[in-house]
């Protein structure tokens, strides 16, 4: 049995959505994907005003977030990639905003018993867990 020829085309972004639980990406080729929110923990933290103020990277290459400093390509999400970022880095950032954020991830966290708020407060993704508890909960 033969199979035919793939062709990889470049995919570029043109829309950019983020819900309290989702990165939704529309590309130029009609297809979207979506990932979850916890996946890239600095959206998540982020204001409704902040994750609403993108631009695209290039020819829609990747998306931007300025008011985040988070940069997500779109081969990255395509490959299922998360974050990469650090937890020191990640934490420093938290700390650098001088709250826990006040995004949605942050509403979340400061809810329900202090058991609930720490593994709220958990976010795991890649090969770490990020436990913002001690910031969260201060």
């Amino acid at each position: 049995m033969t199979t035919s020829p793939m062709n990889h085309w470049p995919a570029y972004a043109v829309a950019v959505q983020v819900t309290v639980d989702a990165l939704t990406v529309d590309l130029a080729d009609g297809r979207s994907i979506s990932v979850p929110l916890t996946w890239y923990p600095r959206l998540g933290y982020g204001t409704a005003a902040e994750r609403a103020n993108w631009r695209l990277i290039g020819r829609g290459e990747g998306v931007h977030w300025p008011d985040l400093d988070e940069d997500i390509s779109v081969d990255n999400l395509l490959s299922g990639a998360r974050s990469g970022e650090s937890p020191k880095s990640f934490k420093r950032w938290l700390v650098s905003r001088g709250t826990a954020g006040d995004g949605v991830l942050h509403h979340l966290a400061g809810s329900g018993s202090g058991a609930v708020q720490r593994e709220l407060a958990k976010l795991t993704y890649a090969r770490y867990v990020y436990d913002i508890s001690p910031l969260i909960l201060s």
